[in-house]
């Protein structure tokens, strides 16, 4: 098995401040904790364990097993799950949404890197037990966001009006899928398997949790992954007081919106990820899932006609605590005040605004985790890297840009220069002379002169164009090979692991895939792995 690893900045997929958080640039070390090392585990491990509470560890380990209890869970699991009731257990966790049939490849590349990167702390700290944990985000509502999924360039698509909370949502209307899906898969031992998979995942569970719960545990239980559900009510009973503090004192606007504004300050025109809302709060019932405001003293559910008081919000907190989901602000939150958490794995966009909420966290007291950039991974057949190696195409050229790909492989594979270079150099260094003799002579002559040397070299520019736009021409049978090649391994000229899902590969190398995934991910390596199934 052959494999390559890349900077993240050299794949130019990647934002600045992903890549220069992974150069531990100084300017940023005020958004995080402690940088992803193995060693810096250490001091992260005491704050949890000093803060962490054996009451929260015997609420979770009683709610997981609840939500275990009609699952064909591995022994590894039910140990970790049992492991958690320990001070000395913690988790590594990752987060996603519940697309169907895992949505894109990435999903599984967090998961990967959670038990990789659990197995690499067990070998630092043997005394300790690590497990690792993804976090379902049932209480989302972007239905639009997960109601699909990519095979072979065809996207497969869940019609269905939807509200509220998406693992509430009925699987009803996925048998329709399967058959389109089934249509695609033709037949074949690995297709079979599929087929079977998504029946038994969406067919057979009544709401988009369970069945997403089931398909995750089928494809990882034998790594020990443990599979939470946050939307329960003794979890939520845990951050009562953190939810009634946001409702009255509305502490994550105020100093997040602070972090913004630093992040602002500095001079490299980091993007802010999430603006924060005053509330950072949805009301969570049947079919509903709206914002929480106050207005005029009163609190207000947007869209609806229900309202309370001060008091009686309060009371509704405390009495109905699962009725309250936390955003995008809140439930980074939730998830370390209920988890025995020391790291979370992200994409550059989650990571994005964890940064922004460290400050947030020091106001409400509660650690902040090590925040790590999951593994990305281009899968590569043989006859994909025999194609690569014929045309030689490196493995970091077939990351650039379209336009900028084809231009420098034609401009190496031409038999004639195409490269204007020494040229325009050449001009430059006359026109210097013409400058040198205005200065000496008539100063208003600068102008004339200046316009002269942009006419040049605009003219070179043009017939460099022209001379590599007929090169294309000529050489269009190698062209159109290496746009075909790059088309395969970027569809719609993106990463491979944002667009197409797991059972593209799981077609060819059946149950081998996410062993060799396991394998070969280095989640602490910081590169971007090409590898070669």
């Amino acid at each position: 098995m052959q494999y390559n690893h890349i900077p993240f900045p050299k794949t130019g997929y990647f934002s600045s401040l992903i890549c220069d958080y992974l150069d531990e640039k100084p300017q940023l070390k005020l958004f995080y904790n402690r940088f992803p090392a193995l060693e810096n585990f250490e001091g992260q491990i005491e704050d949890k364990k000093n803060w962490f509470s054996a009451e929260s560890r015997t609420a979770l380990v009683s709610v997981l097993r609840q939500q275990y209890k009609n699952l064909d869970a591995s022994e590894k699991s039910l140990q970790n799950i049992e492991r958690l009731k320990s001070k000395n257990t913690f988790t590594v966790t990752t987060g996603h949404q519940l697309n169907l049939f895992t949505g894109p490849l990435y999903f599984l590349y967090k998961i990967v890197s959670a038990i990789n990167l659990s197995k690499e702390l067990k070998k630092a700290y043997p005394d300790l037990n690590f497990v690792p944990v993804y976090w379902m985000a049932t209480e989302d509502h972007d239905f639009e966001e997960i109601n699909y999924f990519t095979f072979k360039g065809k996207k497969l698509n869940w019609n269905k009006k939807a509200k509220g909370a998406v693992g509430e949502l009925s699987t009803n209307g996925l048998k329709a899928v399967l058959d389109l899906f089934s249509q695609e898969l033709g037949q074949g031992k690995n297709a079979d398997i599929l087929k079977q998979l998504f029946e038994n995942t969406y067919l057979k569970h009544d709401n988009l949790t369970d069945a997403t719960r089931y398909l995750a545990n089928e494809l990882f239980k034998d790594f020990g992954l443990v599979i939470i559900d946050a939307n329960d009510v003794e979890l939520k009973k845990q951050f009562i007081p953190y939810m009634q503090e946001e409702l009255v004192k509305q502490k994550a606007f105020k100093f997040v919106s602070q972090t913004n504004e630093q992040i602002n300050k500095l001079p490299d025109n980091y993007k802010i990820q999430v603006n924060p809302r005053e509330i950072n709060l949805f009301y969570l019932k049947e079919n509903l899932r709206e914002r929480i405001v106050y207005e005029n003293e009163v609190y207000k559910v947007l869209n609806t006609t229900i309202s309370w008081s001060k008091s009686e919000m309060l009371k509704e907190v405390s009495d109905f605590p699962k009725r309250f989901s936390p955003n995008v602000i809140m439930r980074p939150l939730y998830q370390e005040v209920i988890l025995p958490n020391l790291c979370y794995i992200g994409g550059g966009g989650e990571l994005a605004y964890w940064f922004q909420l460290k400050q947030f966290f020091e106001e409400v007291k509660v650690p902040f985790p090590i925040l790590l950039l999951r593994n990305s991974v281009l899968l590569q057949s043989n006859n994909q890297l025999k194609k690569l190696q014929k045309l030689n195409i490196s493995a970091e050229e077939v990351f650039l840009k379209r336009d900028n790909f084809i231009n420098k492989k034609v401009r190496e594979i031409s038999n004639v220069d195409i490269d204007f270079s020494p040229q325009k150099e050449h001009l430059k260094q006359q026109f210097e002379d013409l400058y040198k003799l205005a200065e000496q002579t008539d100063k208003s002559f600068l102008g004339a002169v200046k316009a002269q040397e942009v006419k040049q070299l605009k003219g070179l520019d043009n017939l460099e164009k022209r001379l590599l736009k007929a090169q294309k021409r000529k050489l269009s049978d190698e062209v159109l090979r290496m746009t075909e090649l790059q088309n395969e391994l970027f569809p719609n000229q993106g990463l491979q692991e944002r667009n197409t899902n797991f059972s593209e590969f799981y077609l060819e190398y059946g149950e081998s895939l996410i062993p060799h995934l396991i394998e070969n991910l280095k989640p602490l390596k910081g590169e971007f792995l090409v590898l070669n199934l």
